[in-house]
């Protein structure tokens, strides 16, 4: 069966999550997230894409985004063959790097777009990545 079509609309945030299969390491150090985030920046344009929050941490990507007209799924946002296939290449190592197909959920609301934020910004300190949201933007690893 196939999968079933995202609900993506222009000018309404999405939330979108990618986590590495069984938990493992999709980004190992901070100049492996500036790569990714090069790779986004180049993408985000093409796709007509607002990003709004991100946090890249060890064993997962989440952002928070808004898409200016429709157009393609936002998963190509995500990267997720171009993460594997770098990640692969510079680890020598082959196989699957993300645990099945992105998660991703509509904001309704200002109000919910800014718990979306909230929520992203704070799941480094959740994953006891930094003590404070604020270190993230010092170094690669948090949300902007």
């Amino acid at each position: 069966m196939p999968r079933a079509v995202r609900c993506e609309l222009p000018g309404v945030p999405l939330h979108v999550t990618h986590r590495g299969v069984n938990r493992c390491a999709v980004f190992v150090d901070d100049e492996d997230r500036r790569s990714y985030l090069l790779l986004l920046c180049e993408q985000l344009p093409r796709l007509s894409v607002a990003l709004h929050a991100y946090a890249l941490m060890d064993i997962a990507c989440t952002c928070c985004a808004r898409r200016a007209r429709p157009g393609p799924s936002l998963g190509p946002c995500a990267m997720p063959s171009r993460r594997m296939r770098t990640f692969n290449q510079s680890d020598r190592r082959t196989g699957t790097l993300w645990e099945g197909r992105f998660k991703s959920c509509l904001g309704d609301s200002d109000r919910y777009l800014l718990s979306i934020i909230r929520h992203i910004e704070l799941d480094p300190v959740r994953a006891g990545m930094v003590a404070h949201p604020r270190e993230c933007c010092s170094n690669s690893s948090g949300s902007s």
